[in-house]
C-alpha cells in the first residue's frame, strides 16, 4: 500500500510539474502544428515524384528536423542566472548554482520533447593546444592591456596568476593534461557531480579530495564547451538553452566565447539581480545587449523574492533599468520581466511550505497585486509559478522563436517544396498533352538547355561580384571610421594636454566608434539583403521566361517561390572590451609614464589602433564573410532547384508516348493529382508568408 501511495504521489508531482512547465508555451505549440503540417506535406510530396524528387524532399525534411532554436543566457555575477536556467529546463538542482567561483564554460542544454526510448547524454569538449595558449598567454585580455600600457609590475602579477592557474591544471590532470587538449569526452548520462567536474572552476583538487570523490572543477580550466541532451516535460519542439560564463570572468579570457554564443543565438535573455538592477558598472553587459535587436532581447530581473516590498520596489527598479539603458544607448524596446527563480524552483519541487519566511512574505506581497485570473488569492504552486515570472519568460521566448527563426525556416522550406511541387504539377500537365502539341512553336531542347545553363552561370557570377563590391565598400567604410575615430581621439588628447598639462588624467569614450561601426553593419545588412532580393527576383524572371518559351508554362500555370534573404547576425563583437573601456591602474600607469605631447599622441594612437583593429578584422573576415557565404549558398541552392525542375520538364517535353504513359501511370493517377493539390495548398501558406 505504501508503495502504491508513493507511486501515486510521484505521478501527481510529475503531472503537476508538466502542467507548470507547459504554461507560456502556446506560441511554440501553435508553431509545432505548422511544423507538422509542412512535414506532412513533404511526406506527401516524396510519394508524388521520382527518386530524384524524393532525395530533395529528404534533404528538406532533414533541415526541418534539425531546427533547434537557441536562447543565450547572460547576466551579472550573483544574479541567479544558473538557478533561472535550472527552472527553465525543469530541473531545479541540475546545474551547480551555489559554487564560487561561478560557471566557467558555455553549457548548452539541448531540450527535447518527451518520447519513449530517449537517452540522456553529455559531451564535454576541450580547448586544443593553440586555443589554450591563446586563451592564457600573456595573461588573457587584461594581460594584453597591461602590456600595451607599459604596466610591467601589473603585467608580471597577471602572468604569475595565469602561470599558477596553468600549473594547477597540470598538477590536477598530470600527464593527461597535454593528451586531453583538443579531445572530447562523451557520456551516456549526466548528473550534478559530473557537470561540476567539467564546468565549475574550483580550487586545485588534491589527492585526498580525489579519493573522497570531490572532483569539482577538475577539468574546468581546459573545458571549452559542454553539451547536455535531455527531455523536458510539456515541450512541443526542441530548444537549446545556453548558460554562459558572463562577460566579466577572470582576465576576460572567455569573453569572446560568450560573445560568439550570443551571435549564434537569435534570442538573448539578460539576467539581472533585483538588488543590483543595472548601473554604469555593468557597461560590458550593456555594450553587448545594445548590439542585438531590441526584439531579440529579454531582460529578466531575478531575485525579487529578496525584496522587502516588491509591490513598491519593482516599479522603481523598472524605471531605473529603462533610464540606464536610455543613458547608455541600450535596447529601447527590450521586454523586461520580473520574477524569482527561487519561487519557481520551490513550486516545481512542490515544496512551497519550505520557502524561507522572508521569501514567503515577499511572495504574499507581490501576490496582492496579481491581476491574473489564475491568481485566486491562494498561495499554491500554480500561483507561485505564475508570480515567478517563468510563464511570461517562456511566452516571450516562444513568440520570438515562432515569429523569428521558426517562421523563416518554414518559409524557406515551404518555398523550396512549393517549387518542387509546381514542377511536378507542370510535368503532369505536359505529360497530359498530345505528342504533336508538345513541340509546336516552342524552343528546342538543346537551345533551352543552353539558355538555362547560361542564365544560371550569369546570375551566380553577378551575385558574387555584387557581394565582393559590398564587402569591399564595408571594409573601406570601417577603415575610414577607425581612422576618423583615431584622429578625433588623438586631437582631443592633444587639446587636453595643451589646456591641462599631463597632471590631469584624460579619458575618451569609445561609444562613438561603436555607434559608427554599428551603422556600417546596418548598411552591410541592408545592402546584402537588397542584393539577394534583386538577384533572386532577376533569376526567377529569367527562369520563368525559359519555361514560357520552352514549355508554354507562363501566365498563372506556374510560378516560382523565392527564398527570403538569410538573416544577418548582430555585430556583438563590437561589445568586446577595449582599452578605453577600462580606467584602472594600468591606464594611470600608461598616463604617468609618458612625457611630452608627441609621446602621448603617438603612444595613444598605437594603443587604440592595436585595440580596435582585431574588432574590425573580425567584423570583416568573420561576420561579413559569413553573410556573403550564406547568401550565396542559399542562392545557389535556389538555382539548383530550378535546374532540377527544368530538367524534369525537358524530359517530359522530349519523352516518347510510351514513356509518358508509364510516367502518368506511376506519378499522375487521379488520387495522386488530388494529393498534389492538397500538398500545394499547404505549401502555398508558408512559401509566401
Amino acid at each position: 500500500m505504501n508503495a502504491l501511495n508513493a507511486s501515486n504521489e510521484a505521478g501527481f508531482v510529475e503531472a503537476k510539474q508538466a502542467e507548470l512547465l507547459g504554461s507560456g508555451l502556446d506560441a511554440l505549440r501553435t508553431f509545432a502544428v505548422s511544423f507538422d503540417r509542412v512535414q506532412t506535406a513533404l511526406r506527401g510530396l516524396a510519394d508524388l515524384g521520382d527518386e530524384a524528387a524524393a532525395r530533395r524532399v529528404e534533404r528538406m525534411s532533414r533541415e526541418l528536423e534539425a531546427l533547434e532554436p537557441s536562447v543565450t543566457m547572460i547576466g551579472q555575477i550573483k544574479s541567479g542566472k544558473t538557478s533561472l536556467v535550472n527552472a527553465l529546463i525543469g530541473a531545479p538542482d541540475l546545474l551547480p548554482s551555489d559554487v564560487n567561483p561561478w560557471t566557467s564554460v558555455v553549457t548548452s542544454l539541448h531540450l527535447h520533447p518527451e518520447k519513449p526510448g530517449f537517452a540522456q547524454r553529455a559531451t564535454f569538449r576541450f580547448f586544443d593546444k593553440d586555443e589554450w595558449d591563446r586563451l592564457i598567454s600573456g595573461g588573457g585580455r587584461i594581460g594584453e592591456l597591461a602590456s600595451r600600457a607599459g604596466a610591467e609590475d601589473e603585467l608580471e602579477k597577471i602572468k604569475l596568476q595565469v602561470s599558477q592557474m596553468r600549473e594547477k591544471s597540470r598538477l590536477r590532470l598530470g600527464r593527461n593534461f597535454e593528451m586531453l587538449l583538443g579531445q572530447q569526452r562523451d557520456y551516456g548520462y549526466f548528473d550534478k557531480d559530473l557537470i561540476e567536474r567539467y564546468v565549475c572552476l574550483g580550487d586545485a583538487v588534491d589527492e585526498a579530495d580525489e579519493t573522497s570523490g570531490n572532483m569539482q572543477g577538475h577539468f574546468a580550466d581546459i573545458t571549452k564547451a559542454a553539451d547536455l541532451h535531455m527531455t523536458r516535460a510539456a515541450l512541443p519542439m526542441p530548444l537549446c538553452i545556453r548558460d554562459t560564463p558572463g562577460v566579466n570572468d577572470t582576465f576576460m579570457m572567455r569573453e569572446q566565447i560568450t560573445i560568439r554564443a550570443i551571435r549564434d543565438s537569435r534570442i538573448c535573455v539578460v539576467v539581472l539581480s533585483a538588488h543590483q538592477a543595472l548601473s554604469s558598472t555593468d557597461m560590458a553587459l550593456i555594450r553587448l545587449i545594445s548590439l542585438v535587436k531590441s526584439r531579440d532581447i529579454i531582460i529578466f530581473v531575478n531575485r525579487v523574492d529578496e525584496l522587502s516590498d516588491p509591490a513598491a520596489q519593482i516599479p522603481q527598479i523598472r524605471d531605473s533599468i529603462i533610464a540606464t539603458l536610455k543613458k547608455h544607448n541600450g535596447p529601447k524596446e527590450a521586454k523586461i520581466i520580473f520574477g524569482s527563480a527561487l519561487w519557481a524552483s520551490y513550486a516545481l519541487q512542490m515544496r512551497l511550505d519550505d520557502l524561507p519566511a522572508s521569501s514567503a512574505a515577499s511572495l504574499a506581497n507581490w501576490a496582492a497585486l496579481c491581476d491574473d485570473d489564475a491568481c485566486t488569492g491562494v498561495l499554491d504552486e500554480t500561483t507561485a509559478w505564475r508570480l515567478s515570472g517563468l510563464p511570461v519568460l517562456q511566452d516571450a521566448i516562444s513568440q520570438r522563436v515562432a515569429q523569428g527563426i521558426g517562421a523563416a525556416l518554414l518559409q524557406r522550406i515551404g518555398a523550396s517544396a512549393k517549387n518542387l511541387a509546381s514542377g511536378l504539377a507542370a510535368a503532369n500537365q505536359i505529360g497530359a498533352q498530345p505528342e504533336e502539341s508538345r513541340f509546336v512553336a516552342r524552343m528546342q531542347s538543346c537551345e533551352a538547355q543552353a539558355r538555362m545553363a547560361s542564365l544560371i552561370k550569369t546570375r551566380k557570377t553577378e551575385l558574387r561580384a555584387e557581394f565582393d563590391a559590398i564587402l569591399s565598400t564595408f571594409d573601406a567604410r570601417m577603415e575610414r571610421v577607425q581612422a576618423s575615430f583615431l584622429d578625433r581621439a588623438t586631437a582631443s588628447l592633444v587639446e587636453h594636454l595643451e589646456r591641462h598639462g599631463d597632471q590631469t588624467i584624460w579619458n575618451y569614450d569609445p561609444a562613438g566608434l561603436r555607434a559608427l561601426l554599428s551603422a556600417s553593419h546596418k548598411v552591410l545588412a541592408r545592402n546584402s539583403q537588397s542584393a539577394f532580393d534583386k538577384a533572386t527576383k532577376a533569376a526567377a524572371a529569367d527562369v520563368m521566361d525559359v519555361y514560357a518559351q520552352a514549355f508554354d508554362l507562363g501566365g498563372n500555370t506556374f510560378d516560382i517561390a523565392r527564398p527570403r534573404p538569410p538573416l544577418v547576425p548582430p555585430p556583438v563583437t563590437l561589445g568586446r572590451t577595449i582599452a578605453l573601456d577600462l580606467s584602472g591602474r594600468w591606464w594611470k600607469r600608461w598616463w604617468l609614464q609618458r612625457r611630452g605631447h608627441k609621446a602621448y599622441a603617438e603612444s595613444f594612437f598605437d594603443l587604440i589602433k592595436s585595440e580596435t583593429s582585431p574588432v574590425i578584422k573580425e567584423l570583416r573576415d568573420d561576420l561579413a564573410q559569413s553573410v556573403r557565404d550564406e547568401a550565396i549558398a542559399v542562392f545557389d541552392a535556389f538555382l539548383s532547384e530550378q535546374l532540377a525542375v527544368f530538367e524534369r520538364l525537358d524530359c517530359m517535353q522530349t519523352a516518347s508516348p510510351a514513356e509518358l504513359t508509364d510516367y502518368i501511370a506511376r506519378h499522375a493517377p487521379q488520387e495522386k493529382r488530388a494529393l498534389l493539390e492538397r500538398v500545394m495548398a499547404t505549401l502555398n501558406e508558408y512559401a509566401e508568408s
